[in-house]
């Protein structure tokens, strides 16, 4: 009699493939994952500053060489800017109708900033020289050296202004420093050397800022502060007033320089007006 070997059936072979080489096995590929892990795939528009819109000004008055940075890749993901290329296959950058409006917007801000600032710088010349003083506007004088062996640093106060007097100890040199914008406040709370060069040409030391754009606390207490509020300047804080006398530097400065011309009867006290000739 024959005996049968008995043979058990082999195992199907597994539906699922075997580990990829170079993949730890366990890991499998998300296929909704994005190629780069952290990544978004639709980046949200990007915020553009000053930054931005000088770029976009010097593009437009060159040829339009890329720079390949990060302000070139937000203007060109905002849609301010565009790729091209020649016939040799070079790239070149071309602004859009989009950043051309963007430099005309921050040009319109700028002018009407400027407009409001020298409209200010206007009007507290106008107060000090009511007040008997000779008064410069846009001045650069060199201030005495804040530390010793340091150099003369330069000052540009918006309106510096000495009593009218023969008296050397009774000038009183008194600087405003006009701010219509708060960055420009920040500025120059963040840059205590410049405020200081302000002093150093004064017994008294004004901030005159615009309403709204800060509060008087912000500013050093060493410093005045006046709030102008439509036609009418507010005094928030006095400034400290201390002795100096004008270094000669500045004398000189101020002798090769021009003072506002003086004013005529209409200007001399608010609300009067010059006589009609009918």
């Amino acid at each position: 009699m024959s005996e049968k070997t008995s043979q058990k059936p082999k195992p199907a072979p597994s539906a699922e493939p075997g580990p990829t080489p170079g993949r730890k096995p366990g890991r499998k590929p998300s296929p909704s994952a994005p190629r780069a892990a952290g990544l978004p795939t639709s980046p949200a528009a990007p915020v553009l500053t000053a930054a931005h819109a000088r770029r976009l000004r010097s593009l437009w008055r060159s040829a339009g060489w890329p720079c390949h940075d990060v302000v070139e890749a937000e203007l060109l993901v905002a849609g301010a800017l565009e790729r091209r290329q020649d016939a040799a296959g070079r790239e070149t950058l071309r602004l859009t109708d989009a950043g051309l409006a963007l430099i005309v917007g921050a040009v319109q801000r700028n002018r009407a900033a400027r407009d409001r600032h020298e409209t200010l710088v206007a009007r507290v010349a106008l107060e000090m020289q009511r007040a008997g003083r000779v008064v410069w506007r846009g001045l650069s004088l060199r201030a005495p050296p804040l530390e010793e062996g340091a150099g003369w640093p330069v000052a540009m106060p918006d309106v510096f202004s000495i009593r009218h007097t023969t008296v050397e100890e009774y000038v009183e040199p008194v600087v405003h420093e006009i701010k219509v914008r708060r960055a420009d406040l920040l500025s120059d709370l963040r840059h205590e050397a410049k405020r200081e060069a302000y002093r150093a040409l004064s017994s008294q030391c004004w901030y005159v800022i615009e309403a709204g754009i800060g509060e008087p606390d912000e500013i050093p207490p060493a410093y005045g502060v006046m709030v102008s509020r439509g036609c009418a300047l507010e005094v928030a804080r006095p400034a400290p007033r201390r002795a100096m006398r004008l270094p000669f530097p500045v004398w000189m400065a101020l002798a090769r320089a021009s003072a506002e011309p003086p004013l005529d009867d209409g200007e001399l006290q608010p609300g009067l007006q010059a006589p009609s000739d009918d």
